[in-house]
């Protein structure tokens, strides 16, 4: 911040050297002077971030990442991009007209990259309240290579390719019986824990890392007691050393359970994932590793990690997998249909548990990673298909440029219903529409954002710093490989849809999206928003048929149609008109805005005189079960 210093008196101020706010507006200074003036020129270091820096740009980047390989070079911007960072600048205005030529990506360049990420250490300090309220630019340490969205699933009977192998490589392996029993343990023992409450909190007693040692050993000694409890065998081989070093493997078991299970059941453990997450993260510390004795992170165990170690990655490509790992619906359909897809996927796993069985891989192994995979179907239903219906009912009841009924307009206006942005009705269409393509998208891909969130936050070498974010402490961290992922995501969304409308800023690290995990946590929303309103719609023909019902229908909204297209067209315009916050830069347009828009417009459903239909239908509430 610059500061207003005394008046000039005839341009002597700029030339000994007084830098003022008046000394920059006036007409009258000395451009030499303000140029070499001691706090621009690096004289004086105080006060200046040393991530400001400039650091020159290597050979065969991306002028605009400075990160990622380059890809294609624009002749008229005489620069090299990436494949998304160029979408993402010449996607409007005269910049589309630029010519490029490809480029070519070889494996030397590509190495060259990963030895630079290996190489170069971001370096944070802990425990850092910042005062002020504006966003600060944070070093991004990016994955080498870039990742990539998957396509489709494969339908029933086609060749699948390399489609599952890619896919496997971020599904956690469904828990046993057996794993299961140590899952409650770690629940009960975080369900009693304060570990949040003690360490992330100003504190001028103890120093943080030995809190933080105290509280994670606390914690583990909690859970042997119960195991202690629940299997008196096993809990006196655990208490035989009386050394947590000693127990590293068991502790790192229980923990990965818990990450596993929640990334399986995004519904489960919402009140204790974060403290597990947010203790593993402080456990990565190199200081709190030399205090602590042993490490208490390990890799997920996924479908890939479990078939590759035992050679037997050819089931992924076998094409009775589809079969093996369907979802089997049932809405609409005759039970003996029903009962022929269950005894197909039967048999399919049978065949391909006995197929591939070898030393080392069990049936009952291969059937897990099976399972595993159907079960990533049931949550893409669960989770993305809501985004598709909502898509459907949107290109079925409304026209892309023009409203068929004023009433079933889209358009919003700035200050009107609440709304802060001011769309006619043809740009709120393609709004909502990309909208709900770019959640579709994140949802398809939730699994490998959810892995590389973990790897953000498990980091030992990106720390967080504690900040007042305006809703409390938060642990601010920069999530460089899950911010780079969600880019690709959105420029997946912006080729598929075509054009864009509002604000592609992708909060992440910042003090709207302090870390990962709330940026997660923000996606795994989506589903408890679309799915009510999906099933109240799909209800309402049920309720035509009973002749109250009907009658009450008729009477104060003229049909059925009419009552789906007022729900419809009510959330599609205030579901997605920028409000739900105090300012225009925490929500209006950009990524996470229209998630909050959305949040914003379920808080005022009361307020609707469709809510009736609602309760109905069987509602109870966004948090409730369906």
């Amino acid at each position: 911040m610059v500061e207003a210093g005394p008046p000039l008196q005839n341009g002597s101020a700029s030339r000994n050297g007084t830098f003022s706010l008046k000394n920059i507006l006036s007409e009258d200074h000395d451009l030499e002077a303000i140029e070499h003036h001691p706090k621009l020129n690096g004289e004086a270091s105080s006060g200046w971030d040393e991530e400001a820096i400039v650091r020159p740009l290597a050979e065969g980047y991306c002028i605009e990442c400075e990160d990622q390989p380059a890809e294609v070079f624009c002749e008229n911007c005489a620069d090299a991009y990436c494949d998304v960072c160029y979408s993402a600048q010449h996607r409007k205005g005269s910049r589309t007209t630029h010519k490029t030529k490809a480029l070519d990506i070889t494996q030397k360049a590509v190495e060259k990259v990963k030895e630079q990420v290996e190489a170069e250490g971001d370096e944070h300090q802990m425990d850092v309240v910042e005062d002020d309220d504006a966003d600060e630019e944070l070093e991004q340490i990016t994955s080498a290579i870039p990742a990539q969205p998957s396509g489709a699933q494969p339908a029933i009977g086609s060749t699948v390719g390399e489609w599952f192998v890619d896919r496997s490589r971020f599904i956690p392996l469904r828990l046993t019986l057996g794993e299961r029993k140590f899952l409650r343990l770690l629940e009960a023992a975080l369900s009693v824990s304060e570990y949040t409450d003690k360490i992330d909190t100003l504190s001028s007693g103890q120093s943080k890392a030995k809190r933080i040692v105290a509280q994670i050993k606390e914690l583990c000694a909690i859970m042997s007691g119960l195991l202690l409890s629940a299997d008196y065998k096993a809990g006196q081989e655990l208490f035989q050393d009386r050394d947590f070093q000693a127990n590293e493997e068991f502790y790192q078991r229980v923990f990965e359970l818990g990450r596993r299970h929640k990334i399986m059941n995004p519904d489960k453990m919402r009140t204790t994932y974060g403290k597990l997450i947010y203790l593993l993260q402080d456990s990565q510390a190199p200081e709190i590793k030399d205090l602590l004795g042993f490490s208490c992170v390990k890799p997920i165990n996924t479908v890939y990690a479990v078939l590759k170690e035992n050679d037997a990655l050819d089931m992924l490509r076998d094409d009775l997998i589809n079969a093996a790992t369907q979802e089997i619906y049932s809405e609409g359909r005759s039970r003996r249909e029903i009962q022929r897809d269950i005894k197909s996927k039967e048999r399919a796993i049978e065949t391909l548990s006995t197929r591939y069985q070898r030393r080392g891989v069990s049936q009952e192994t291969l059937r897990q990673c099976l399972y595993s995979i159907g079960d990533n179907h049931a949550f893409l239903r669960v989770n993305r298909d809501p985004c598709e219906r909502m898509i459907d009912y949107l290109q079925e009841y409304f026209h892309p440029t023009q409203a068929k009924d004023p009433k079933n307009s889209l358009a919003i206006r700035s200050g009107k219903g609440g709304a802060r942005l001011s769309h006619d009705h043809s740009k709120q269409y393609a709004y909502v529409i990309q909208s709900l393509t770019l959640w579709k998208e994140i949802l398809h891909d939730m699994f490998h954002l959810w892995s590389l969130a973990e790897e953000d936050l498990l980091s030992d070498s990106i720390s967080y710093r504690l900040r007042d974010t305006g809703q409390g402490l938060n642990r601010v961290q920069p999530s460089p490989k899950t911010s780079r992922l969600m880019h690709t995501i959105l420029h997946k969304a912006q080729k598929s849809v075509g054009s864009w409308v509002g604000s592609s800023v992708i909060h992440m690290g910042d003090h709207n999206v302090p870390n990962a995990l709330l940026f997660i946590d923000k996606y795994t929303q989506i589903y408890r928003i679309l799915l009510p309103i999906c099933n109240t719609l799909s209800q309402i023909p049920n309720l035509m048929e009973k002749p109250a019902l009907r009658s009450y229908i008729e009477d104060d909204f003229g049909s059925a149609e009419n009552l789906m297209k007022e729900i419809l067209s009510d959330f599609f315009r205030h579901g997605f008109d920028g409000s739900g916050a105090d300012n225009f830069y925490d929500a209006g347009s950009c990524i996470d805005g229209r998630l909050t828009s959305a949040w914003n417009w379920c808080s005022t459903l009361e307020k609707k005189r469709f809510f009736p239909v609602f309760l109905l239908s069987g509602f109870i509430g966004f948090d409730g079960d369906w």
